[in-house]
C-alpha cells in the first residue's frame, strides 16, 4: 500500500519576498515573487536555523506579477512556465554547473518517519488570493497537482511577513537558504 501524504495541508504561517525584475536580462519584464508556507507543526530551530518538525513546507518559487506590484495581489495563479502575470513556474529540477537543484513549485513533506520524507514538484494548477482590507490578512486556496498527478489542496488565512530582496546585489533565492533546513 503507497504511503499517504497529507493532499489538503492547512499551513499557518509563512513569509513572500519580493525580487524585483530579476529575469529582465532574459527579457521578462514582471517582477518576481516567492511564497514560503508551513503547516503549524514545523518550526525553524533557534540554534541550527533549520527547518524541524513534521508537517508540509509548500514553496512558490518565481511568482511573476506585472512590473508595477511588489506583492501578492488578489486573483487566480496559474501554475505554467510563460512568466506572464499571475503565473508560477512548475517545480523541475535545474543544473547548475554539477549541481542539481529544485527550483519552480514545489512541496516538502516532513514526516515522523524520515525515510518518508519527500519533496515533489507542482506541475500544474491553479491558487486564489483574496485580501480583506478591514483585517490586512490574505487568504490562499490552492488546486494544485505534483508531478505524479496527485492532488494537492490546501489553505491560508492570515498575515503574512514580507521581505523586499529587490535591493540585493546577488540573489540567494528562498530555495537555496531552506539549505541550511533538513534536506529531503
Amino acid at each position: 500500500m503507497p504511503y499517504a501524504y497529507n493532499t489538503n495541508p492547512r499551513y499557518t504561517w509563512g513569509y513572500t519576498e519580493y525580487f524585483a525584475k530579476e529575469y529582465a536580462t532574459f527579457g521578462i519584464n514582471n517582477n518576481i515573487l516567492s511564497v514560503s508556507l508551513f503547516s503549524d507543526s514545523l518550526s525553524i530551530d533557534s540554534l541550527t536555523k533549520g527547518l524541524v518538525g513534521t508537517g508540509q513546507f509548500l514553496f512558490l518559487e518565481d511568482i511573476f506579477v506585472s512590473p508595477f506590484q511588489t506583492t501578492l495581489t488578489a486573483g487566480t495563479y496559474t501554475i505554467n512556465s510563460s512568466g506572464l502575470p499571475y503565473t508560477v513556474s512548475p517545480g523541475k529540477n535545474d543544473t547548475v554547473g554539477t549541481e542539481i537543484f529544485p527550483i519552480g513549485a514545489t512541496i516538502s513533506y516532513y514526516e515522523e518517519n524520515s525515510s518518508k520524507s519527500k519533496l515533489k514538484f507542482i506541475t500544474e494548477g491553479t491558487f486564489r488570493v483574496t485580501k480583506s482590507l478591514i483585517s490586512n490578512t490574505i487568504t490562499i486556496i490552492f488546486d494544485l497537482k505534483t508531478d505524479d498527478k496527485k492532488t494537492l489542496k490546501g489553505s491560508y488565512a492570515g498575515k503574512l511577513e514580507y521581505y523586499d530582496e529587490s535591493l540585493t546585489l546577488q540573489r540567494m533565492s528562498a530555495q537555496l537558504r531552506t539549505r541550511g533546513f533538513t534536506r529531503l
